[in-house]
């Protein structure tokens, strides 16, 4: 268990084209102070650009130790794919980084899976079930969805009351379907099954149409294994 993740964090809205210049910086393609410009001409308050720096040093500047090595890989997937969508980098950067991220994106698929759309009032309500009824886990999870939202990720309606996920983006490219399965591993902390891995509610947001049992055996950061009666499951390596 990665016991120093924090336990909420993603506390504040974090908008599409800033997390977008924190992973340009993480790239190499942007200063640093291009990107405190932006954040500049936002026009935040002195407070709320404190934490709001803090949640993208977490997300790219400066993760975590145990991280360092994923964010380098998304950067240089980055790079390497100008094609690819840049939501599912900070999606999956935001889902291994934020146990709190994580569970809201898990929530919003499990609940939408069928009828496309569920009330707010229920993410809320299971949210609190899990982190604790006070304002901070309301006002964090709200955070959350509003940042989800600004992604292209779901729509907030009917004066937030629910939220309906858009249509989701086909990941084409095969080692950032691989980053993304990775980053589902960091969140659920355990081994997934292979046969769940196209329709895993955290990647809501993303269609994997590729041979993923195939993929993640070929995968230098990940490991499969047999239990069972032919059952298969998938872990990252050195986590086993």
């Amino acid at each position: 268990m990665n016991v120093s993740a924090p336990r909420i964090g993603f506390d504040r809205f974090i908008a599409l084209d800033w997390a977008t210049a924190a992973l340009r910086v993480r790239a190499g393609v942007l200063p640093l102070e291009a990107m405190e410009a932006s954040l500049d001409a936002a026009g935040l308050g002195a407070a709320a650009r404190t934490k709001t720096r803090t949640v993208l040093n977490r997300l790219w500047l400066s993760p975590r130790a145990d991280l360092v090595g994923y964010a380098d890989r998304g950067a240089a997937l980055f790079k390497a794919h100008p094609d690819a969508p840049v939501t599912a980098l900070h999606w999956g950067m935001a889902a291994a980084t934020y146990p709190f991220f994580g569970k809201v994106a898990e929530l919003i698929g499990r609940l939408s899976a069928l009828q496309g759309d569920c009330a707010s009032a229920e993410i809320h309500r299971r949210m609190s079930e899990i982190y604790g009824e006070r304002e901070g886990t309301y006002r964090m999870t709200n955070m959350v969805i509003q940042s989800q939202a600004a992604w292209g990720a779901v729509e907030r309606a009917e004066k937030g009351k629910r939220v309906i996920r858009l249509s989701s983006t086909t990941v084409g490219h095969d080692d950032l379907v691989l980053w993304l399965i990775e980053a589902a591993l960091h969140y659920a902390d355990k081994p997934l099954a292979v046969s769940s891995l196209h329709a895993l509610p955290v990647l809501f947001p993303f269609d994997l149409t590729q041979p993923l049992s195939y993929l993640v055996s070929s995968s230098a950061h990940l490991v499969v294994r047999a239990e069972g009666t032919g059952s298969r499951y998938v872990a990252l390596k050195g986590c086993t």
